[in-house]
């Protein structure tokens, strides 16, 4: 066994919930008189947490109490709409179940709030723990949250790969000193990815289990 754990992202990297990110900020956004996006326009926004994506999603000089206003309104919507178009990647749930079935433990390491992240991963990964925003420790790519992650399995960080689909993934793993594994089919191009931390990028979850086991 190459390691005794693995820490995943959830969006872009499990789960596929641009639409249900994008849509419910969209909604927000037009019902206080901003301009909605693309969902192209989104995948370049998403990664670092709800409030830099509602900053990054109004326009520039938005005072800062107005972008906590929208963050609020969209962080409550979110939380009790986060299922609407979302899905598993193919291939995420039968990876979860081999690794479980070969002893790798496994956890969520997210930028969503704890809550709305635990409450994805009930629904499509039972049994799997998700360490999200408390609103106490900083986000990634700080790698607080990936250390709360590894202390609840046991596990050190050089037991451990780290798995995501950007570049906040890429500097995660850097600064909690693991392995990295960063995933082609999420919300950034493969030439970005190569240009901004990721040594490569995997195409499959095939390729991802045989750095794994």
């Amino acid at each position: 066994m190459k390691y005794q754990a693995v820490l995943f992202d959830l969006d872009g990297t499990l789960l596929n919930t641009l639409g249900d990110i994008g849509g419910t900020l969209n909604v927000v956004l037009e019902a206080n008189g901003y301009r909605p996006h693309t969902m192209a326009e989104y995948r370049n926004m998403v990664g670092n947490g709800a409030r830099r994506l509602t900053k990054d999603a109004l326009p520039d000089g938005t005072s800062e109490d107005e972008v906590e206003r929208i963050y609020l309104l969209y962080r409550d919507y979110y939380r009790d709409h986060p299922c609407s178009v979302t899905v598993p990647y193919p291939g995420a749930v039968e990876l979860l179940e081999t690794l479980r079935r070969n002893g790798v433990a496994a956890a969520i390491v997210s930028n969503k709030p704890e809550v709305t992240a635990q409450k994805l991963v009930d629904r499509f990964f039972p049994g799997v723990m998700a360490v999200g925003d408390d609103g106490v420790h900083p986000r990634k790519p700080a790698p607080d949250n990936v250390y709360r992650a590894l202390d609840r399995l046991g596990v050190a960080p050089a037991e451990a790969l780290y798995v995501g689909d950007s570049e906040v993934d890429a500097a995660t793993a850097k600064n909690a000193g693991m392995d990295a594994a960063i995933v082609g089919w999420g919300y950034r191009d493969r030439d970005f990815l190569l240009t901004h931390g990721a040594a490569e990028v995997l195409d499959s979850f095939s390729q991802l289990l045989e750095k794994i086991i």
